[in-house]
Order: structure tokens, then C-alpha cells, then sequence
């Protein structure tokens, strides 16, 4: 198993943040699904925010016309945006928590605790034809309330294993292939994603059942030196080599 290929999702976000931060159009979050798509990337993550900081409504029938890749929608569990996931019907869905004042999404989804609320909404995705994931981190509480939910994929927060060093990143590695593999023996697609970058990505690129890798902040801020297409192809290499 270890030998199968690991799909890379490209999180297109901060394109758009760059845009939004002197307005107008440019650089265009679709022109980056388009080099995504030709460069060797599997599919294209966006998150919608309350607060529009960067991708906007617009942006996502753009970037689904723009491109045969398959779009994961990024969203908070809000009435507001299970509605325009269903108008959009996008491939998948992850459900990811979002605090107004956060930079970026901080820790996971608490699923366990959250149940009531997000079981009518994987409900209604899953009815639609959408893909549903659930992002949460590596432990065994959530993976068994991301089974109960019925959700068909989760994603394991990476955060703290990327953060951490030593004997604690090699703690947070094994927390986060032990949670894949529960995931994995439960019928549950395993992803993960969050703070990867090349120094890090290849130990969890090796985890046999994780099935994709979103990686987004870095991939744009590396683009920013050499250009998405060899920054793209950089983090596809070094997953294959730890599929190898």
C-alpha cells in the first residue's frame, strides 16, 4: 500500500489574499487552479470565509470553470455557507472551524462535542452528492465522532507535528499515522494537511493510508521565489520519493 500514490490538493487562498490586499483582480486565484491542474496538482482547496479575507463567492464558479480538477470547499458548519455549497456542488466539502479574529484555521474541528450541530449538515451535503470531510486532529475521540457523523473522509490536522521538533514532532507523527490507519480500518479516507512544507512533508507523505496532502500557505509564499508550476512540482517529487 505504501506504494500508491498520494494525490496533492493545492490551497489556492492566499493567491486571492495577495489580490484582495490592493483590490482589483490581480493575481487571479484561477489562474493558479489553471497552473495547478498543468503542473501535476490533483486538486484544488478554497475557503470561503465568513469574512471573505481572501477567496469570494465569485471566485468558486470561476475556479470550477476554469479547470477539471476536483474543488474541496473549505467551510465553516454556518447555515450561510451550506448553502452555497449546495449551490455550487463542489467535488468535496471539508468542514474546518473558523474563529473571526484567527489568521489562519487554528487546530480542529471538534467533532465529538459538536455532533448535533454537524450531523444535519454532512447530511445534507452527503444527500447533494458532495463529499464531506471533516477536519480534525489526530485523536481518537474525533476519528470515532467523524465515524458516527458518517463522514466518508476526515482530515488530520498537521499543525503540531509541523511545529513541533525532536522526540515531540516523532510523538505527533505517530498520533497522526496511528489515527490514519483507525481511519483507514473504519472504512474513513484519511487526508491531512496543515503547516507542510518540503523539510517536513516527506514523513507523513509516507504514512501508507493517508490518500491526499492539502498544503496551501507555504506552496504560495515558495511561489513567490521560483513560481507555482516549480514549486508545485518540488512538493509532488518529494511526496512520490516517500511513496517510493
Amino acid at each position: 500500500m505504501a506504494s500508491t500514490r498520494l494525490r496533492l490538493g493545492v490551497n489556492i487562498d492566499h493567491v486571492a489574499t495577495i489580490r484582495n490586499a490592493r483590490g482589483g483582480d490581480h493575481p487571479d486565484p484561477v489562474r493558479a487552479a489553471q497552473i495547478v491542474a498543468a503542473c501535476g496538482g490533483d486538486g484544488i482547496t478554497a475557503h470561503l470565509r465568513e469574512d471573505r479575507r481572501h477567496i469570494r463567492d465569485d471566485d468558486l464558479a470561476r475556479i470550477q470553470a476554469s479547470t477539471d480538477l476536483p474543488l474541496n470547499l473549505e467551510m465553516a458548519a454556518t447555515e450561510e455557507m451550506l448553502e452555497i455549497a449546495l449551490r455550487h456542488r463542489p467535488h468535496a466539502a471539508c468542514i474546518v472551524p473558523e474563529r473571526r479574529e484567527e489568521r489562519t484555521t487554528e487546530g480542529g474541528l471538534d467533532a465529538a462535542g459538536q455532533h448535533n450541530r454537524l450531523a444535519p449538515i454532512v447530511a445534507r451535503l452527503s444527500d447533494a452528492g458532495i463529499r464531506v470531510s471533516l477536519f480534525i486532529a489526530p485523536d481518537e475521540r474525533q476519528v470515532e465522532a467523524a465515524l458516527r457523523l458518517r463522514a466518508p473522509v476526515i482530515e488530520l490536522h498537521t499543525g503540531e507535528y509541523a511545529h513541533a521538533e525532536g522526540e515531540a514532532r516523532a510523538t505527533e507523527l505517530k498520533r497522526i499515522a496511528d489515527m490514519a490507519a483507525l481511519a483507514a480500518k473504519n472504512g474513513v479516507e484519511p487526508h491531512a494537511g496543515h503547516g507542510l512544507t518540503y523539510d517536513n512533508v516527506q514523513p507523513i507523505a509516507a504514512i501508507p493510508q493517508l490518500a491526499e496532502l492539502n498544503i496551501g500557505h507555504y506552496l504560495i509564499g515558495e511561489a513567490i521565489f521560483s513560481g507555482l508550476d516549480p514549486a508545485v512540482r518540488k512538493m509532488r517529487e518529494l511526496m512520490d520519493a516517500a511513496r517510493g
